[in-house]
């Protein structure tokens, strides 16, 4: 066995370590991913969607191949690993894996271009925070036109760092805002 020293590119996740904590991005997975895509503009978006955008399986026109689709909705649930600013809406992308539509692409671009905008974004782990954990979730009621279901939504501090966050639709449909918000909370705790 050799020692290769400390820890800096691994499975697409680049790690910083300093005496002040550990910083983890996935830069260079990002741009390559850009390629794939074909992104090759300048261009960038500060939001990733307007607010109170409600998709269903009937937007837009079925893509004629939809294998491009699939692999960068693919990508970029493993970007979630140190972006969990894009965790909830590459959930709602993933609900349309089967037959994907132009819509849907339109707003993986969408994602691809903020993501160019805020490439260097990551996770920072503090060695000098707290090691008090923290939880804080929340749920939408009936938020899938389609099912209506609810989706469940958390993250988890230890101090101030990220350390688990999760978007997920509900595997019932429930009767009011308070049920899917307490079930969220059981989600949470689980």
């Amino acid at each position: 066995m050799k020692d290769l020293g400390s820890l800096s590119y691994f499975l697409g996740l680049e790690v910083i370590s300093t005496d002040d904590g550990i910083y983890l991005s996935q830069a260079k997975y990002a741009s390559d991913l850009f390629a794939g895509a074909g992104i090759t503009d300048s261009r960038t978006e500060s939001t990733l969607l307007e607010p109170n955008v409600r998709f269903t399986p009937i937007n837009g026109t079925v893509l004629d191949n939809p294998t491009l689709y699939r692999q960068l909705v693919g990508e970029l649930i493993y970007l979630t690993v140190t972006r969990p600013d894009i965790a909830y809406l590459v959930h709602v992308l993933s609900q349309f894996l089967s037959a994907p539509r132009t819509i849907y692409y339109a707003v993986v671009l969408c994602i691809l271009r903020y993501i160019k905008g805020t490439l260097f974004h990551g996770l920072y782990f503090s060695a000098h925070s707290s090691l008090s954990l923290r939880a804080y979730s929340d749920a939408d009621w009936a938020g899938d036109p389609t099912d209506r279901r609810s989706t469940t939504c958390y993250c988890l501090f230890l101090g101030y760092s990220l350390i688990s966050w999760r978007a997920k639709k509900q595997t019932f449909t429930a009767r009011s805002s308070t049920e899917a918000k307490y079930r969220a909370l059981a989600d949470t705790t689980a």
